[in-house]
């Protein structure tokens, strides 16, 4: 599966995103480039808001586009908010945000096999290892 972007302006000052499909190492530099172009359009102190709902699947490349979205939001005064993420997307957020992962993890590729798995155990319905 691909990933999908769909953007819109609610208002000057707001913009919300629709981030669909897989977020990983392959996709990810389709969402930073579409936010390179949108985030300058929105008015400083604005609001981005990006709905994941329809995303299946995020990896660490993913989380550092997220990343990068938010520390330029706050750079210029206005915020980031995730919204609807599915369990199996949330729990690598929870994960994140327990767990200092660049301690945790040797590299790269062991984290992603470890979000990979994590994942997969979420959307086959056997979390009970997680």
């Amino acid at each position: 599966m691909t990933l999908s972007l769909h953007s819109e302006f609610s208002a000057p000052d707001r913009a919300v995103v629709q981030v669909g499909g897989r977020l990983d190492a392959m996709t990810f530099g389709e969402l930073d480039e579409a936010m390179l172009a949108l985030l300058p359009r929105l008015a400083d102190g604005g609001t981005v808001v990006i709905d994941l709902a329809h995303l299946e699947y995020v990896s660490s490349a993913g989380l550092r586009s997220f990343a990068k979205i938010r520390k330029s939001m706050r750079a210029r005064g206005g915020h980031t908010l995730l919204l609807n993420p599915q369990p199996q997307v949330r729990k690598v957020f929870d994960i994140v945000k327990a767990v200092p992962v660049n301690e945790v993890f040797a590299s790269t590729q062991e984290l992603d096999a470890y979000l990979d798995r994590m994942q997969r155990q979420i959307t086959e319905g056997d979390d009970s290892d997680i």
